[in-house]
């Protein structure tokens, strides 16, 4: 579905990826492991047309889209659930997830709020409330509830467990499998990696711009040089 040939990307004269190959299969979680800085948030912005490679090609459903609008990817269906959540925080919660709707799927709005509140039924309790006033882990919800409304095709979350508590965490990582499940197919980039390889299909681990290591999720869980370098372990 989503294939990655030789992308090299950056900003300005900085290249932060040299030379990635990615692929994302319908239904899997692809993890996307790496310290802070290694070029997963620019991953996420090169496949999003946030941003322009410098070469390489990003196909989705066959379809080079690098040369897109952001507006176009996200009409393909390629939804990004951005670092930081970026809510609008002068906005209700139901004005924020109906703007998830405002490019793609809006005559499915309806059908796809049920679909969130059932998935999020706390953001249900919240609909009035300032998306500023929430909580971390509520304003999280509203983030990954906003993308659904689009009706991805692929789901890119960047860092969706950054800043919650452990019990948060546990409670995140559960709710994208519950979404997985469903037959949503997501491009999961994370610090944490035991629990992201805990739930993810294959996994790529990024270093100095490049690929390291890839494979299954469990083999790579098992790998001594993983563990040691990358778990602490």
């Amino acid at each position: 579905m989503l294939e990655i040939r030789q992308l090299r990307a950056g900003y300005g004269s900085v290249e932060i990826l040299r030379g990635i190959d990615l692929d994302v299969a319908r239904g899997e979680i692809v993890a996307v492991l790496g310290s802070n800085g290694v070029g997963k948030s620019t991953l996420n912005n090169n496949i999003s047309a946030l941003y322009k490679p410098f070469s390489g090609s990003i196909r989705f459903e066959g379809e080079e889209i690098s040369g897109l609008s952001s507006s176009d990817v996200v009409k393909r269906g390629v939804i990004h659930v951005p670092e930081g959540r970026h809510v609008f925080p002068n906005l209700n919660v139901l004005e924020n997830l109906e703007l998830g709707s405002l490019v793609r799927a809006t005559a499915r709005r309806q059908q796809n709020l049920e679909r969130v509140v059932t998935i999020f039924p706390r953001l249900k309790e919240r609909f009035k409330q300032l998306a500023g006033t929430l909580s971390g882990g509520e304003q999280q919800m509203l983030a990954i509830g906003r993308g659904l409304m689009s009706e991805p095709v692929l789901l890119i979350m960047d860092e969706p467990s950054l800043g919650l508590s452990p019990l948060l965490v546990e409670q995140m990582f559960g709710l994208i499998q519950r979404i997985n499940s469903e037959g949503q197919a997501i491009l999961l980039m994370e610090q944490n990696a035991v629990q992201t390889l805990a739930i993810a299909d294959r996994a790529y681990i990024i270093e100095n711009g490049v690929v390291a290591m890839q494979g299954p999720a469990k083999d790579l869980a098992k790998d001594p040089d993983l563990r040691k370098n990358y778990l602490g372990l």
